[in-house]
C-alpha cells in the first residue's frame, strides 16, 4: 500500500552511539526549557564546531536515524533563529555545517518543512494499537503543551487516514482503456471514505487547539526566511553557500503530498498564476520520492478523461472533489480563525509572524480561497 506518513513510527533515539548525537537528543529535549529561560542562543553559541556532528550516520547510511537528525537540527535551528527576542540573521556553524550536509543527503532544503515538523516527528504511546489521536505524540516540541502537539498530531493523523486514497490514487492513475468502470468506481469509493475519515479528524482541531495559543506560541517557530518581512534580507548559515544570505520557505501544510496526489490523480486543475507557481515550489521542500509519485500520476492519469466519457461514474467523481473541497474550506476556516482574526485583535504586532502571509510565505487567504473554488467548479455534474 502506497502512503506518505513512514510504515513504522519514526525513531525516537539513536542507535549509533555517538557524543554529538547525543547532545542533539539532550538540546533538542531541552528546547521548551530553553526558550523558556531565553537560552537556547547562549547554549549554542558555547558549543564547540563538532557538536553536532551527523558524519558517522551518513556513513552508515541508516535513513531513520538521518530523518531524526533532520528533525533535531530543523528544531534547534528554528529554536535558535526565533527563540529571542529577535530574529537571529546568521545561523552558527555548529548548526548550519551538519544541517546543510543532511539537506543535500534528503533533497530538500535546510529548512524545518512538513517532513521533520509531522511525518518524521511521531511515535506511538501504545505500540500495540493503531494510530489515532488517542495514540499518537511528538518527539520534538518547541514549547511544548496540549495546543502544539494536538495541532501537529491531527496532522499526523490525517496522514494516516489517508493513507488509502493516496493508494487508489496511484491506482487510479494506472487505468486506462482496457479497464472496465467498476474498476474506475473502486478507486473513487476507497478516495471518497479515506477523505470523510481525513475531514472528520481535520473537524477536531479546535477541540485542543486554542487560536490564540496558536498564533503566539505555535506558530512563531515555524516561519521561513523567504517572502518573510521580519528577515529581510535572509538568513546566513555560517560558512555554508559561500556565506551568503539564503531564503527558504517556512513549514507549512502544502508541503504535505496528499493534495496534489488527489489533484494529479483526478485531473483538478489550478490556473497558472503566483500561487500556481507557489503551489510547484512547495514540491522542493518535499522527500524526493513523494515528489516523483506526484509527478508520476500528473503524468500518467488518464483518470479525468474516462469518468468524462461514463454518466456512471461522475457522482463517485463529484463525490471525491466534494472531500476535497470541504477539506480545502476547513482550511480557509481555520486560517481565518487562527491566524487573520488573531492578527486583528493582537495588541502585540509580530508575536505570530507576519499577519498578511502564512508560515510558507504566501497570501494565505486568496491561496485557500481560490483553490477551494477551483475544486468546487470542475465538478462535472451540473449544480
Amino acid at each position: 500500500m502506497y502512503t506518505f506518513l513512514p510504515k513504522t513510527p519514526p525513531l525516537k533515539i539513536y542507535k549509533t552511539k555517538a557524543r554529538s548525537l547525543k547532545n542533539l537528543e539532550c538540546i533538542s529535549s531541552l528546547l521548551p526549557k530553553l526558550l523558556l529561560t531565553n537560552k537556547v542562543q547562549s547554549t549554542i553559541d558555547s558549543m564547540s564546531k563538532n557538536s553536532f556532528s551527523i558524519d558517522v550516520l551518513l556513513k552508515n547510511n541508516n535513513i531513520k536515524e538521518i530523518n531524526l537528525a533532520m528533525a533535531h537540527l530543523s528544531f534547534i535551528a528554528h529554536a535558535y533563529i526565533w527563540g529571542g527576542d529577535k530574529p537571529q540573521k546568521i545561523l552558527p556553524e555548529v548548526i548550519s555545517k551538519p544541517w546543510v550536509k543532511l539537506s543535500k543527503y534528503l533533497g530538500r532544503p535546510p529548512i524545518l518543512s512538513y517532513a521533520s515538523y509531522c511525518l518524521d516527528n511521531w511515535f506511538k504511546i501504545d505500540n500495540d494499537q493503531p494510530i489515532s489521536l488517542n495514540n499518537v505524540a511528538l518527539i520534538n516540541n518547541f514549547l511544548g503543551g496540549v495546543d502544539e502537539d494536538w495541532f501537529v498530531t491531527i496532522h499526523v493523523c490525517i496522514e494516516d487516514a489517508a493513507g488509502d486514497a493516496i493508494d487508489a490514487a496511484y491506482k487510479l492513475s494506472k487505468l486506462d482503456e482496457s479497464n472496465n468502470v467498476n474498476d474506475f468506481s473502486i478507486e473513487l469509493k476507497r478516495i471518497i471514505k479515506s477523505l470523510k475519515a481525513v475531514n472528520h479528524i481535520f473537524s477536531k482541531m479546535p477541540e485542543k487547539c486554542d487560536p490564540y495559543v496558536y498564533y503566539h506560541r505555535v506558530r512563531p517557530y515555524i516561519f521561513g526566511t523567504k517572502d518573510n518581512p521580519d528577515l529581510k534580507q535572509g538568513l546566513i548559515y555560517e560558512n555554508q553557500f559561500n556565506n551568503k544570505p539564503q531564503f527558504f520557505r517556512g513549514e507549512t501544510g502544502a508541503q504535505s503530498s496528499i493534495i496534489p496526489l488527489l489533484d494529479g490523480a483526478l485531473g483538478i486543475e489550478h490556473t497558472n498564476d503566483n500561487l500556481r507557481h507557489y503551489l510547484n515550489e512547495m514540491r522542493e521542500y518535499m522527500p524526493p520520492n513523494h515528489r516523483k509519485m506526484i509527478e508520476y500520476v500528473e503524468q500518467k492519469s488518464q483518470a479525468k478523461k474516462f469518468i468524462d466519457q461514463s454518466k456512471k461514474l461522475t457522482k463517485d467523481y463529484d463525490r471525491c472533489l466534494e472531500e476535497i473541497r470541504k477539506f480545502r474550506a476547513m482550511h480557509l476556516e481555520y486560517a481565518a480563525t487562527y491566524i487573520h482574526k488573531q492578527a486583528q485583535v493582537s495588541n502585540t504586532f509580530g508575536t505570530g509572524g507576519s499577519t498578511i502571509r502564512g508560515t510558507g510565505g504566501t497570501p494565505f487567504m486568496k491561496y485557500l480561497k481560490k483553490h477551494r473554488d477551483e475544486t468546487q467548479k470542475q465538478k462535472i455534474a451540473k449544480k
